[in-house]
């Protein structure tokens, strides 16, 4: 039987037990009286079965990069350690060469007394670090093989509709259980693959402008917090401003002459602000700011992420990577060519993948973990390209100044997904974006005393 309230196809126990006040159909009656656009359901089919394909591929470069981030990690451990063994067993040696053949026998003694502890060692550092890994990648693998098999059940229902076109009932139970198994997938996509592309449901304009500012406002980054709570800087007026979830001024924190160029998240409740000479620290606790340390930088602070206890500093026209203690690790990317070659940046959320904004260029760079360049995109509606956020699932959003243009890149680098927002939506002069993942909402930071939200799904 088919129930064309709910478009399901039942049983006499599915019409007993969930159907018992509708309209249910004989299937013979029903696949008479229903017809099926078999192409438009193929078209959206074949999409959907594409995307599946990049879910997978997406969670499979996410397992090799965590092994490979893993690997990196037990090679630098196991080198410190033998470095350390080394450099001991010579000042024995040295401190004892011109002792007696008793004396002297007590390092050799010792060496390999050590090279059997530092084999033990490698083995337990390697278990540990295989047992980790393997932790860490097995959610991933239950999502690949869930993608796997989706893939495959929605593939062949894919096949099987075309063959049953001169056979109603076949056709409507095929089709039927195509469009469910569709649904599933796309449910599982919005879930688990950065590439989905979200949808505007509604927009609203909130005031960002405090009685004692002197200037118009000019929110050059936002930050969402997870308690809904959300941070602006405001370039112009040199303050960092707190508003409640429901964009109402709560706090702010004066920066005086610090200028301030960019925001991130390092833990719930601290911020790291970059500003221009270095990366000032701030805390927020019972809707309070409170200022914290801060870490005098060389290179000149354009833009901040933070990934996994590494910051990443924009200088212009380089990218550096820095510990959160300040410590300088490398330089992984490099643009002389012109100036503002590198403005933003943003890591995705396993680490794997940077992206970079070229505001001089107009180009979004997405690059591998040790700065190698995997991706250039260009678009008309980036020009003047400039403010970066990847969200928690993945997705890539950026700025167009000039344009005034919001828009979804895919997690590639390669190609727009969406036209978020634009200044039909009231969107002006673009600085920053962020989506806060407890309101569903897209902040857009710009030029004037307003922010822009989006309610998104």
């Amino acid at each position: 039987m088919f129930c064309p309230d709910h478009n399901h196809l039942c049983c006499s126990k599915c019409v007993e037990l969930n159907h018992r006040l509708c309209q249910v159909t004989p299937l013979p009656q029903a696949a008479r009286g229903k017809l099926t656009n078999f192409k438009n359901l193929s078209v959206r089919t074949e999409n959907t079965l594409s995307q599946m394909k990049q879910c997978q591929t997406y969670q499979e470069d996410r397992m090799k990069s965590l092994k490979v981030s893993y690997k990196e990690h037990e090679r630098l451990i196991v080198d410190g350690l033998r470095v350390n063994i080394v450099s001991y067993l010579r000042e024995c040696e040295t401190s004892t060469v011109n002792t007696t053949h008793e004396y002297m026998q007590y390092p050799i003694e010792m060496r390999e007394k050590i090279k059997y502890l530092l084999a033990d060692f490698e083995k337990s550092t390697i278990k540990e670090k295989k047992e980790e890994l393997n932790l860490k990648q097995a959610p991933l693998k239950v999502v690949r093989n869930s993608c796997i098999r989706l893939h495959y059940e929605l593939f062949h229902l894919h096949v099987a509709i075309p063959k049953l076109l001169g056979k109603p009932e076949l056709s409507l139970i095929a089709s039927t259980k195509c469009l469910e198994k569709k649904q599933q997938s796309n449910i599982f996509l919005k879930e688990n693959f950065p590439n989905h592309v979200f949808t505007v449901n509604g927009k609203s304009l909130h005031n960002v402008k405090m009685p004692s500012d002197i200037y118009m406002c000019q929110i050059r980054a936002v930050c969402a917090l997870p308690n809904g709570q959300v941070l602006v800087a405001d370039y112009s007026n040199k303050i960092v401003k707190l508003l409640s979830q429901q964009y109402q001024m709560v706090s702010h924190w004066d920066f005086r002459d610090a200028l301030i160029q960019d925001m991130c998240l390092i833990t719930p409740t601290e911020v790291a602000v970059a500003v221009y000479d270095g990366v000032q620290f701030i805390t927020v606790s019972q809707s309070q700011l409170a200022k914290g340390r801060k870490l005098k930088l060389q290179p000149y602070c354009t833009g901040i992420a933070h990934n996994q206890g590494d910051l990443y500093i924009c200088s212009y026209t380089a990218l550096y990577k820095f510990t959160l203690s300040g410590e300088l690790v490398c330089r992984l990317y490099d643009d002389s060519s012109a100036d503002l070659t590198v403005i933003r940046c943003a890591v995705s959320p396993t680490g794997d993948r940077l992206y970079i904004t070229s505001y001089w260029n107009n180009k979004l760079l997405t690059l591998a973990r040790d700065g190698t360049l995997l991706a250039t995109y260009t678009d008309p509606a980036l020009r003047g390209l400039y403010g970066l956020h990847v969200t928690p699932a993945g997705q890539v959003l950026v700025c167009g100044y000039g344009p005034h243009t919001i828009l979804q890149v895919g997690w590639e680098g390669q190609s727009k997904l969406a036209n978020l927002a634009t200044q039909k939506d009231g969107v002006l002069g673009p600085e920053s974006v962020c989506y806060s993942s407890t309101t569903s909402s897209i902040i857009v930071g710009q030029w004037g005393d307003n922010i822009r939200v989006f309610r998104v799904e």
